[in-house]
């Protein structure tokens, strides 16, 4: 099961190497910047400024539509911010993969920082960057906005394997596993709403 979900018949090992083989110090500095961005210890700051925002909204457009849904967006990133926390450390802690350092001989990979050995899947990183992005989705209404949510989750995720911290199926599914949490969190909302007013 572990050779065709996570090994993919040794894709995610060769595509690991691809990602991580070239190096240089301008493309280290912003894969740093952002897996700096994509950590989850940055909960606090992006959650103030959502705070901001929403109260900002609330205190011009009371009772609006729009204000209405900065408030759904702060309840559904709190929460999904506790439930994704909680699945990543007992997920990692049930599947204890190894990271590449631990899995490689040391003059084959390339790892930027501290290297780590253990509780490779999934990408917490990762998990914590879509995280961000798919609570923010449905606030950014313009094109550009979109694009550069996507490309922060991205770059979070290819930064992991650039920096020799892990697999391209730890951070696949970590941000998927996210996505779908917001996408189930959301739902439920709604429904609570929905029972509210009828």
């Amino acid at each position: 099961m572990k050779a065709w979900l996570y090994d993919w018949g040794g894709l995610n090992n060769a595509l690991f190497q691809a990602i991580n083989a070239h190096h240089a110090a301008w493309s280290d500095s912003i894969m740093l910047a952002l897996t700096w961005a994509g950590d989850h210890d940055r909960f606090s700051l992006y959650l103030a400024a959502l705070a901001l925002v929403t109260f900002w909204r609330l205190s011009r457009y009371p009772g609006s539509a729009a204000a209405q849904t900065w408030l759904v967006a702060l309840t559904v990133f709190s929460i999904g911010y506790l439930l994704d926390g909680m699945l990543v450390i007992g997920l990692k802690s049930a599947f204890d993969f190894p990271r590449p350092p631990a899995v490689f001989a040391p003059d084959s990979v390339i790892v930027v920082g501290m290297p780590e050995f253990r509780h490779s899947f999934p990408s917490g990183h990762a998990s914590f960057a879509a995280l961000v992005a798919a609570v923010l989705w449905p606030l950014a209404r313009k094109p550009p906005v979109r694009v550069a949510l996507v490309l922060y989750v991205v770059g979070v995720c290819l930064s992991r394997s650039y920096l020799g911290l892990h697999f391209p199926a730890d951070v696949l599914f970590g941000s998927l596993k996210s996505l779908f949490i917001i996408i189930a969190l959301r739902a439920a909302l709604a429904r609570c709403i929905t029972a509210t007013r009828s």
